[in-house]
């Protein structure tokens, strides 16, 4: 995990603004939804992508190096390698 040095305040309603340097990086733009996960103490937000990245099919899939791929998609990768 790459630390980024900025501190941001939970507002009374317990909301955070991303800083603009993230969203650009992780091309967060408005009304994007966004995962969250917990890992032990730590609080992971994810820019969310129902379908594969390769083709958009929903169906069938699975995380592979934190993206999702359908499982088509992932037999054509393991074939070309």
């Amino acid at each position: 995990m790459k630390s980024t040095g900025m501190v941001r305040m939970v507002d009374h309603l317990g909301r955070i603004v991303l800083p603009i340097e993230i969203r650009k990086t992780m091309d967060i733009k408005e009304k994007d939804p966004i995962e969250i996960y917990t890992d032990d103490n730590k609080i992971i937000l994810m820019k969310y992508h129902p379908a594969c990245v390769f083709c958009s099919n929903a169906d069938n899939v699975v995380y592979f190096n934190g993206k999702r791929i359908c499982e088509d998609c992932l037999k054509k990768i393991k074939t070309q390698l």
